[in-house]
């Protein structure tokens, strides 16, 4: 399968990446056994089917030695120049508190060993707490690094609207900000999207498909109990639908997801994913990969086969006006990881 070029995107002058990416989290203990030698061996089958792009964080279990051994392997195999179709995106979390810039490149001197890169290419910046501004320091302290040549590309995850505006007015480049985006979820359309398309940063979304709950799998189901869920995406994301409408709503735009997947011969998850990825701002969308265990290359890659008409996105609409206020619920992106 080779990725159309609709796939891909100019993120930065110097990163080319796919507009899918491949997200690590999986990888991190709460979602099964990972067999690293099979999940090493899976990333080639990624890079040559065109998804070259990854999602990782310091937290994510092993993730950002996985990057590093890959990378090794890549070298070995095919040699250094196969390196440049490859993208490694890590993210720091560091717990709040008093931020120097000893603290700052001792972090991201790790991920750059872990990860065996002089330079990484994005670090997405994650804080807890709003109340400490020490945020502030430690994204300065960053773009000093990044002057060092130790970081490309400086970006945020989880950061709400209010605070994305804070960090740019002081003079911090934030070329994108990870945010949860689905069909569910649509939270950023309130405040984000515009900020972020104002000001030319993008999007890179996850929870687009809800763990998975967004596929022909749960359609025409009984509500599963928690305790029947296999991962902790599955777990998280059945939470956001009972607040976003519950399983009955859902049931309804799974039918609706349905009707217009038949109609475009692709399947639930394809038109879940291709919905977030039009919207404005959005550069990417981050698809969980269970390396070694399943993979769902040949059903991703037809995400980029065909666009949503009008009268699609009207009908799923439709759905999403039923539905509670998550905005409301909730707060801006990221706020479920503040309270």
């Amino acid at each position: 399968m080779n990725l159309p070029p609709s796939s891909r995107l100019q993120f930065t002058s110097d990163l080319n990446i796919c507009r899918l990416l491949n997200g690590m989290w999986q990888v991190s203990g709460a979602h099964g056994r990972i067999e690293p030698k099979r999940a090493i061996q899976t990333m080639f089958n990624y890079l040559d089917e065109g998804f070259t792009t990854w999602d990782l964080a310091d937290h994510y279990g092993p993730a950002e030695d996985f990057i590093g051994e890959f990378r090794r392997q890549l070298i070995l195999q095919r040699g250094e120049e196969a390196l440049a179709n490859l993208q490694a995106f890590t993210k720091w979390v560091p717990r709040p508190g008093k931020m120097t810039k000893e603290i700052v490149e001792h972090n991201i001197d790790i991920s750059r060993k872990r990860m065996g890169v002089d330079s990484l290419d994005l670090m997405q910046f994650h804080w807890w707490e709003y109340r400490d501004p020490n945020y502030l320091d430690a994204l300065k302290y960053m773009t000093d690094l990044q002057q060092e040549g130790k970081i490309k590309h400086l970006a945020l995850t989880n950061f709400d609207t209010e605070h994305l505006k804070i960090i740019i007015d002081a003079g911090i480049k934030i070329v994108s900000n990870q945010v949860q985006y689905s069909l569910v979820d649509r939270r950023p359309e309130v405040n984000m999207v515009k900020f972020c398309t104002e000001h030319d940063i993008k999007l890179f979304t996850y929870g687009t498909l809800c763990g998975g709950l967004l596929s022909e799998k749960y359609l025409g189901k009984t509500e599963p109990r928690s305790g029947e869920f296999a991962t902790a995406s599955l777990r998280k994301y059945k939470n956001m639908i009972d607040a976003w409408g519950g399983w009955s709503l859902f049931q309804e735009l799974l039918a609706i997801l349905q009707e217009i997947a038949t109609k475009h011969s692709v399947s639930i998850s394809n038109i879940a994913t291709r919905y977030i990825l039009e919207q404005p701002a959005v550069g990417g969308v981050i698809i969980g990969a269970r390396l070694g265990v399943s993979e769902h290359l040949q059903d991703n890659g037809k995400v980029f086969d065909f666009s949503l008409t009008g009268e699609d996105c009207d009908r799923i609409k439709a759905v999403s006006l039923k539905s509670r206020d998550l905005y409301q619920l909730i707060g801006d992106c990221g706020d479920e990881y503040r309270r």
